[in-house]
């Protein structure tokens, strides 16, 4: 058996899984993250090591697992203090709270590092945030052992083995080398050694094992980051498929013959081998809607739906660009914002929700289009994650973006793609897309309404015009 696990923004996911990707049992707890000035996100990493314990409670039994995969969202940041330890029955890591991938504190450092790594990284990511805690909380930089994404932070906690996950080639932009460390005048001791996907951080400590309930040669190993794991659930293996990985953000993936050079979109490589990923990130879709819920004062999201479906396409011609905390792909802007444009007096809360929804499709549709510009095609859009089942949302995305939908049996796809990484690294596949032809089910299509589309794209002129 193998224990999956994916941390979220906003929930801790986890489940246990046989070798035919039957899902034997699952569990999932909610996170609480901290937000101020509009720029501070972070999230206090015992809740994290908390979570797991809860997940290895409720399952019961773990003598037989053989291996914990662990992905996570990010890119976020741990500052770790120390060492592992287990004090009063509890796993405790000390920590600064981790700076979430939405945190936008690093804007003024973001030019020196791009310069530095030969093309532009955002602020949320690694370098910039690191970068700022040196020049503005040197005693937290000084304290620092080593910083660590989200899903290394629980390995280490696991293993006491510091490592850290470069998923593929192509990323090396937006980690790290020994070159840049050093203009950075940056220590290279508090930078983990390079993993990879697949690859096994160490076996758990006889400690936690006991304290969990593993047996004590368990093996923990790698996922790599949430995508990474989601584009393999999807059953994203061949060109011209894509992964639409839905969530408190959501992250546009389609698989490529070759690797694309284009500042709007990152590329690297693909889970698959030989081909590439061509990958859109947008910052805020979940979170879009749950924004709007709280506006309208609607508590149940199915009330949403519930309230967008009695608008008419187009939201009599309401346009919501979903740039709530700035924007990644294609646009690259930490400081833009959100807008409703088209607003009127017949405007009502319908309209309102509608156009939220309809907004997270034209971004979509702003990626895509993108994509295809390079040469690329996106034949098919697999989706996943929280909102993969709303056959509402698909059908908008239908629509907006004219490719088909595709909606797999299981909806968490990193959790089913950790499943496929864990059982190839035991060798109970050859390869990854063995794995996940394999064990990745589609269980219904949305196709296009052609009159829909004409609507939607001319709105999407319009999108596009305010952006």
């Amino acid at each position: 058996m193998l224990l999956t696990i994916d941390i979220g923004t906003t929930s801790f996911k986890s489940a246990v899984w046989n070798y035919e990707g039957n899902c034997l049992s699952s569990a999932a707890f909610p996170l609480l993250m901290t937000v101020s000035d509009g720029n501070r996100h972070e999230v206090d990493c015992a809740q994290w090591l908390r979570a797991f314990e809860n997940c290895c409670s409720s399952f019961g039994n773990l003598k037989n697992v053989e291996a914990v995969v662990i992905s996570g969202n990010g890119p976020t940041l741990v500052p770790v203090l120390g060492e592992p330890a287990i004090e009063g029955g509890k796993l405790s890591v000390p920590a600064k709270d981790a700076m979430l991938w939405l945190d936008r504190r690093a804007v003024e450092y973001q030019t020196e590092v791009s310069q530095l790594m030969g093309g532009f990284v955002d602020a949320g990511f690694f370098l910039p945030k690191i970068l700022r805690i040196k020049k503005e909380e040197n005693e937290l930089y000084q304290k620092t052992k080593c910083f660590l994404g989200c899903p290394e932070y629980l390995a280490y906690a696991l293993t006491g083995e510091a490592k850290t996950v470069l998923p593929s080639d192509g990323f090396d932009r937006w980690f790290w080398n020994d070159s840049v460390l050093e203009k950075l005048e940056l220590d290279a001791e508090k930078f983990p050694p390079f993993i990879r996907p697949g690859d096994p951080f160490g076996e758990i400590t006889p400690q936690a094992a006991a304290l969990f309930g593993f047996s004590k040669n368990v093996k923990i190993i790698s996922g790599g980051p949430d995508f990474f794991a989601a584009i393999l659930g999807a059953g994203v293996t061949q060109p011209g498929q894509a992964c639409d990985r839905t969530g408190s953000s959501e992250g546009i993936n389609l698989c490529t013959q070759k690797r694309i050079n284009d500042e709007r979109l990152m590329s690297y490589g693909h889970p698959v081998k030989p081909y590439w990923n061509l990958s859109g990130i947008i910052n805020t879709t979940g979170k879009a809607i749950q924004w709007c819920r709280d506006l309208l004062g609607i508590n149940d999201l199915q009330d949403f739906f519930t309230l967008a479906k009695e608008s008419k396409p187009g939201s009599g011609g309401l346009v919501f660009l979903p740039y709530l905390a700035g924007e990644r792909a294609p646009i690259w802007d930490s400081s833009i914002r959100g807008l409703w444009q088209g607003i009127s007096l017949s405007s009502g809360r319908n309209e309102f929700a509608n156009s939220v929804l309809e907004g997270i499709g034209f971004a979509i549709k702003d990626i895509i289009t993108i994509m295809e510009e390079t040469g690329e095609k996106a034949e098919e859009l697999r989706v996943t994650g929280g909102l993969a089942g709303n056959s509402y949302i698909n059908q908008i995305k239908a629509d907006i973006t004219g490719k088909e939908i595709l909606q797999p049996i299981q909806k968490n796809a990193e959790l089913l793609g950790l499943a496929i990484i864990g059982a190839c690294s035991l060798g109970k596949f050859s390869s990854f897309a063995e794995a996940s032809n394999a064990l990745v089910k589609i269980e219904k299509t949305y196709q296009p309404n052609p009159k829909n589309t004409e609507l939607y794209n001319e709105l999407f002129v319009k999108y596009k015009q305010k952006r």
